[in-house]
């Protein structure tokens, strides 16, 4: 059963991943509608995937997880900011939140020999 919940840490982190790079493939798009611009969805692209690898890796997993899900909320922000012109912005809202849930949960039960105190 452990194996199997094990399985979470990837389920959990792929994603993360994933959304990196779609950062960057969709930066023009992302950045017209983010405070900060292409920059800022660069940055947060790479911070994506590091906190991916991190995870994946176990090498300051502890951290990069707090980070995630401190970033995971801030990411509220521009989907708030939107959510007059599209009603589905809730739905981003939402799912940032149960991802920094997620983040938070995972940083409570990871390993503490990688976390820096």
């Amino acid at each position: 059963m452990n194996k199997f919940l094990g399985l979470g840490k990837y389920l959990f982190a792929a994603p993360m991943a994933v959304f990196g790079v779609m950062h960057f493939i969709s930066a023009d798009i992302m950045g017209s509608k983010t405070p900060g611009g292409n920059i800022v969805v660069y940055i947060t692209g790479i911070a994506l995937i590091a906190a991916a690898v991190s995870i994946f890796i176990e090498k300051y997993d502890k951290l990069a997880a707090t980070l995630l899900g401190l970033l995971l909320l801030l990411f509220i922000i521009p989907h708030a900011q939107n959510i007059a012109n599209n009603d589905l912005e809730l739905i981003n809202i939402l799912k940032n939140i149960s991802l920094a849930g997620g983040a938070f949960m995972y940083t409570s039960i990871a390993k503490d020999s990688t976390y820096i105190k």
